[in-house]
């Protein structure tokens, strides 16, 4: 079995619509993750269909908000949820939003840039 594998860039206002066709299509979500990246924290969506993987990097500028798809793959809050204890990215309209309680961490939003970290003293 071939795997096939794509990353696709995706601007944060594109989130919601883009899952939503996705769902329509018969994907299914398989993660979300995040990671630091210069001014804004890279959220990494992954869908898949027949052996296919989908990749949409979005680059979230740090104080801008996602729309959550939740409504459309409930399990999606639990990635939501860390990604926003984690890097500070908000989700709006979250079926389940922990409101920054998902961990308990000493350190608020600590992967989320050399700014969280002067002003936390870590």
């Amino acid at each position: 079995m071939s795997q096939n594998q794509e990353f696709i860039d995706l601007a944060p206002g594109d989130v919601y619509a883009t899952a939503e066709g996705l769902r329509s299509e018969g994907y299914r979500m398989v993660q979300i993750c995040g990671i630091t990246k210069g001014g804004c924290t890279e959220v990494l969506y992954s869908f898949d269909k027949d052996h296919a993987l989908r990749n949409y990097r979005v680059d979230v500028p740090f104080g801008t908000s996602v729309r959550s798809i939740t409504p459309l793959w409930w399990a999606a809050f639990v990635y939501e949820n860390e990604v926003h204890d984690l890097f500070g990215v908000e989700f709006t309209d979250s079926q389940l939003d922990y409101k920054g309680n998902f961990f308990r961490m000493s350190v608020k939003t600590p992967w989320k840039g050399p700014e969280v970290k002067k002003e936390g003293g870590a």
